[in-house]
């Protein structure tokens, strides 16, 4: 609480004084550490010391922009020479356009005032490209000087010359001498900036930021002079037909991008004055990795690793674009997240999904080679969109027991559609069902058991069914009464060596033939396993509380071993009078249906399955001996 009494008790300040007692107040302005400034810049602000020739080109274009809002035939061009320093000395860069120029109270009011753009007025937001008033001060970041030479539009505006440094002081003075209007700004490379001032780097750097611009920009290194604008992907001519325009949106891919892209496509929208070209990448990518797009603002390149400009789902596209109306970050290497960019996305998935209709109508051969690599993001867009579904369902490929199908395969197949909701059950029951000559396809991947739920959208007269394991082993072909009695104490015997391991057995017919066993297990009995995988990989405390857990799932936690009778090693079993090695020999054909299964063992399993091993090895060495002891007999 402050110490000094205030006469009104309703005083809304937190400091409380005198109110009726008349206090002198000195006002202060701000003070600006520019190397402070500029370090924010290097370090955090700007991810490269290149974007200062990206500023440079920005200010000079702006200029130009400006002055053609009153000289609409002005005819703008931007000059930059490079020369080496004398002597092993610096190099400089001089950057010239014949732009609107600057008069001295503007040179004052924009120039030395940090944060204050001649650019924040009415055209800011539809003509020029920047806004912050901090575009020149990158040029620091690799120089401590700058010097600008500029003569302003205005015929009784004398030209002015203004050098800034590094530690936060400037000159300003008048220049007796004629020039034409625009402004030159002059630079020395600082020692730790010299690779950047190299004709090769800087001419590389101007090439990436500003080829797409509209003000030709010439660039001169001794006696060398080149023009580095180019024509941009989504200014092609007109004349052009689709053929010759994909083909030249398919080198430009190749050579600026560095990719033999799938295909390629045109994409626009309104909201964010968004217009470019679509390409599909040549190989399969994941969800959770981001496509980089290259995004430019009205010809500046803003960024080559733009990752929020298409829907989550549309991983498989890479963008080039130019936007005329987004709103870019400070940094300008990003955009503003904003309902205009939402927009902007929003639209941009409806080209894509528009593009792939169109194929689904009219390039079927085309949209398989797409969907042979990039059906899981086609997938996610089915999931979301009815339409798209329809179109696309049938095209969808799966794996499924007869092999890698598409849902209309399959349909002709089949008018039933079973499916195993988890890869588990699919690997149990694959082969057998593909024995049987069911497709049955593996739902266990990213979307396709949602896709599957939706097929009444597509196809309302066909049924959709999950594959019960225990149903289809209980179709399996019984046992003649010959053949059960025949293999009653097989069966017996097989059901009281499983039950150490919640596994009972069962003697039926099935194929294929060369199947000695299947392994079932129901959702219970695969959870219980996966819970003592775990406590075997877990601390003491996590495994009492699995352990718990575990005991509650005991009951119904029964897997089944049903053994072929269809299979030569099976009929021989159950014709063999010695218990213990039949005991062995079917310890042995559950691990291995266990292996088959691809379930993991458990530390009885795995102790069972060496032990299994040595006993198979000393009956095959006991028959051989007594074999041939009865031969010396």
């Amino acid at each position: 609480m402050c110490s000094i009494n205030c006469n009104q008790g309703n005083c809304d300040y937190p400091i409380r004084f005198f109110c009726d007692r008349k206090i002198e107040v000195a006002e202060n302005k701000f003070q600006v550490n520019l190397r402070g400034m500029i370090a924010l810049l290097s370090d955090h602000l700007y991810s490269t010391p290149q974007v200062f020739v990206r500023e440079l080109l920005q200010n000079a274009h702006d200029a130009i922009t400006a002055r053609q809002t009153h000289e609409r035939n002005h005819q703008g061009e931007v000059r930059i020479e490079i020369a080496s320093g004398q002597k092993g000395g610096p190099a400089t860069l001089t950057i010239q356009d014949n732009g609107i120029g600057l008069s001295e109270s503007e040179v004052r009011e924009f120039l030395a005032t940090i944060g204050n753009s001649s650019k924040q007025g009415v055209l800011e937001a539809e003509d020029y490209l920047g806004q912050f008033g901090i575009g020149l001060l990158s040029a620091f970041v690799v120089s401590d000087e700058i010097a600008v030479v500029t003569k302003s539009v205005n015929e009784n505006a004398p030209a002015v010359e203004w050098r800034g440094r590094a530690d936060g002081s400037y000159t300003l003075r008048t220049l007796d001498i004629e020039l034409e209007p625009g402004t030159q700004v002059f630079l020395r490379s600082r020692e730790d900036a010299s690779e950047l001032f190299s004709p090769e780097n800087f001419l590389a750097a101007a090439r990436r930021f500003g080829a797409h611009l509209p003000t030709p920009i010439i660039v001169t290194s001794g006696s060398s002079q080149e023009l580095i604008n180019e024509e941009p992907p989504w200014g092609l001519p007109s004349s052009l037909n689709a053929q010759e325009q994909r083909e030249r949106w398919l080198q430009y891919g190749r050579e600026t991008l560095g990719t033999d892209f799938l295909d390629v496509f045109p994409i626009s929208s309104e909201a964010g004055g968004v217009e470019g070209v679509a390409y599909l990448s040549p190989r399969a990518a994941s969800a959770p990795a981001k496509q980089a797009h290259r995004v430019y603002l009205k010809g500046m390149l803003v960024s080559e690793s733009i990752d929020e400009l298409l829907p989550s789902w549309a991983f498989f596209v890479r963008c080039v674009v130019n936007t005329t109306s987004l709103k870019p970050t400070a940094s300008r290497e990003s955009f503003l997240e904003n309902q205009q960019l939402s927009e902007a996305r929003e639209t941009l998935g409806e080209c894509i999904r528009g593009y792939l209709l169109q194929l689904a109508k009219y390039e079927r051969a085309k949209l398989d080679a797409i969907l042979a690599i990039h059906h899981l993001p086609i997938k996610a867009l089915a999931v979301d969109d009815d339409d798209f579904y329809r179109i696309v369902i049938g095209w969808l490929p799966f794996e499924t027991s007869l092999g890698r199908m598409t849902l209309n395969e399959c349909l002709r197949t089949d008018p039933l559609i079973r499916f195993s909701p988890t890869y588990d059950q699919f690997r149990q029951i694959s082969s057998v069902a593909a024995a049987q000559g069911f497709c049955v396809i593996n739902a266990g991947f990213t979307y396709d058991s949602e896709l599957l739920e939706k097929l009444p959208v597509a196809f309302p007269e066909r049924r959709c069914e999950q594959v019960d394991i225990e149903q289809l082993v209980d179709a399996f072909e019984p046992l003649s009464l010959e053949e059960r009695d025949g293999t009653h104490d097989l069966a017996r015997l097989a059901d009281l060596v499983l039950q150490p391991y919640r596994c009972s057995a069962q003697v039926q017919k099935f194929s294929p033939t060369e199947l000695p066993t299947l392994y079932t297990a129901n959702d219970a009995s695969t959870f219980l396993r996966s819970i003592e995988q775990t406590q075997e990989e877990t601390n003491q405390l996590w495994s009492s509380i699995l352990g718990n857990v575990a005991e509650n799932a005991t009951a119904s936690a029964y897997a089944q071993l049903t053994l072929n009778y269809n299979n030569p090693l099976i009929k021989r079993l159950a014709e063999i009078s010695d218990k213990n090695l039949v005991g062995r020999a079917v310890e042995m054909l559950y691990i291995q249906s266990l292996l088959l299964g691809h379930f993991p063992l458990g530390p009885k399993e795995s102790s069972l399955l060496g032990q299994g091993v040595l006993g198979l090895i000393e009956y095959a060495l006991k028959g051989s001996q007594e074999s041939e002891g009865r031969e010396h007999e």
